[in-house]
């Protein structure tokens, strides 16, 4: 009785971990797809400012996806680990977490850098205008 629960588990979580691992495939393909189109219209529309729109949404994809892909590690070592795939998972959990550590650096670094080319008297401009529209009766 137990054996069998315990084949039954083994393999629902041998699934579950196939899905995840493809949805994490899935998501970086699609941002691989994002960022190809991205890089497409600002390379023909010779926008080099462009650019680097296109490497922060392919950031983000990739750390979604490599989430996705941490997640399966986890559910294939939570079934039965061994100090081998314990060590390959400490291994896999390491790169992929610096990995996006530094996609996330990068991103919040380009959403500094993004306001400050905004102009500092936009917010002068429409309260200008504001005033100069006529007061209601």
């Amino acid at each position: 009785m137990f054996h069998d629960t315990e084949t039954f588990v083994i393999q629902a979580v041998s699934w579950l971990r196939l899905m995840v691992e493809s949805v994490g495939a899935l998501i970086i393909a699609f941002g691989i797809f994002a960022a190809l189109y991205g890089f497409l219209k600002a390379f023909i529309g010779r926008h080099p400012d462009g650019f680097t729109p296109v490497r922060l949404i392919f950031a983000r994809y990739l750390a979604l996806g490599l989430e996705f892909q941490l997640a399966a590690d986890i559910l294939s070592t939570a079934v039965s680990p061994s100090w081998e795939q314990i060590g390959k998972l400490a291994a896999i959990a390491i790169i992929r977490t610096g990995l996006n550590f530094f996609l996330m650096k990068e991103m919040q670094e380009e959403r500094i850098i993004k306001p400050k080319d905004k102009p500092e008297n936009t917010n002068k401009i429409i309260d200008e205008t504001k005033a100069d529209e006529p007061s209601a009766p």
